[in-house]
């Protein structure tokens, strides 16, 4: 079994690249495994470890359908119906509330 090569923080060889490195330049790992992994080292716990992927193996990223559209819209306007008020808050209701801010202050104020 091969280990991993590990480079210091920003001293990594071009080619490789980070999933957000990929997504920015329009690309997604595809299927590949981890080609080598970045560390930065911190003072009193483990060090940071950043994955990388090799950029000429990656595959570009698929465009989103009509479908997935509907889905995501689904899924962020269920993230802010307030459950007590079934209002749109127009804001993610934050989960250490579990409701909106007004049902929350009427909740604490009872």
């Amino acid at each position: 079994m091969a280990t991993l090569p590990v480079y210091r923080w920003r001293l990594a060889p071009d080619g490789y690249a980070t999933r957000r490195q990929l997504r920015a330049l329009g690309l997604r790992p595809g299927g590949q495994d981890v080609a080598a992994q970045l560390e930065r080292p911190r003072r009193r716990r483990g060090p940071l470890v950043a994955y990388l992927y090799r950029v000429d193996r990656a595959k570009p990223v698929r465009p989103m359908t009509p479908a997935r559209m509907a889905a995501l819209e689904a899924a962020m306007r269920a993230r802010r119906t307030c459950p007590n008020c079934r209002r749109d808050a127009g804001y993610c209701i934050p989960r250490s509330l579990g409701m909106c801010v007004p049902c929350s202050d009427l909740e604490s104020a009872a």
